[in-house]
């Protein structure tokens, strides 16, 4: 008999993840709330946050849905893709014509990068935490 494994996440990375994901969407909100740009450039780049965070959150699922065998449609899969991709080129986009300096540039891009992961870190967990669960309501 081979012994039970437990996939459940330890509660470090689980705290890591949090941390990542509210140090990245809080340092990249900030950074808006000062910036020295227009309204609807604010609008723009919080709209790219929010999309990114969606669409990568997507992914995560389905592909973990397919490696676990629930049926996930090719359209589904492919649009999740499309979308966190299409963030990314959005947010890049917009950084290349901002008119503001580089470190700033810097900063936006590596808030959205971070928060991007831990959203996905965060989703592996939480899913993880279910499954574990539910292995241990059975057993």
């Amino acid at each position: 008999m081979e012994p039970k494994q437990n996939l459940q996440p330890s509660a470090a990375f689980i705290g890591a993840s949090w941390v990542a994901l509210f140090i990245g969407v809080i340092a990249f909100l900030i950074g808006l709330w000062n910036a020295d740009m227009e309204l609807n450039e604010k609008g723009y780049y919080f709209t790219v946050l929010v999309f990114g965070l969606f669409a990568a959150i997507s992914v995560q699922k389905a592909v973990r849905d397919q490696m676990e065998g629930i049926p996930v449609t090719n359209i589904y899969y492919g649009l999740a893709w499309f979308c966190t991709l299409l963030s990314i080129v959005l947010l890049t986009v917009g950084l290349w014509n901002a008119d503001i300096a580089k470190s700033e540039k810097g900063f936006y891009a590596m808030a959205f990068v971070l928060s991007l992961f831990a959203a996905i870190a965060v989703q592996k967990n939480t899913r993880d935490m279910k499954a574990a669960k539910s292995r241990d309501e059975i057993s």
